[in-house]
């Protein structure tokens, strides 16, 4: 595996990578900014509105996954307690809930100082991560939030695995 940078991806600004692999893809996206860039993802559970934001002045490129559930005030402290749980399974990324408007995402960065570039790659498989976390936990978040669960209730949920076929 060569070390050396392939200078056109390396040129490529972070976003392009992205509006490329989307578009390789075919997935729906939306980029109104240089900045930022939005797909629409289809989940077996749910809908995902995944974005991609670029900060150049840290040189931070920030994903972001949200997902069709609003956490009501009442619930929001068990929601997270459930968050807490679960971040602590996760390698890559965390969940967070935002106060404000009740919305559970996904986020992780990819920190790209010192000359380090974006690939297709690369972004692939934050998403892909990202996917596979919102899937999993979502579940446990419905028990939460609608079935008025506790976080642990939920979070043994989340955890069971069947074996086999029934």
């Amino acid at each position: 595996m060569p070390l050396t940078p392939d200078p056109t991806i390396e040129a490529a600004h972070p976003l392009a990578v992205v509006e490329s692999m989307a578009r390789r893809n075919n997935w729906e996206f939306l980029r109104t900014v240089d900045d930022e860039i939005t797909l629409a993802v289809a989940g077996k559970r749910t809908n995902y509105q995944a974005s991609f934001s670029w900060m150049e002045d840290i040189r931070v490129l920030h994903f972001a996954c949200a997902f069709e559930l609003k956490v009501p005030s009442p619930r929001l402290i068990h929601v997270r307690q459930l968050l807490g749980s679960i971040n602590e399974q996760l390698w890559i990324g965390h969940f967070d809930v935002w106060d404000e408007s009740g919305v559970v995402m996904f986020r992780h960065a990819l920190l790209l100082t010192g000359g380090v570039s974006t690939s297709a790659p690369q972004c692939e498989a934050v998403l892909g991560a990202a996917l596979d976390s919102c899937e999993r936990y979502y579940p446990a978040l419905q028990f939460v939030v609608w079935a008025g669960k506790s976080a642990r209730e939920a979070m043994d949920a989340a955890m069971f695995e069947t074996a086999g076929e029934a």
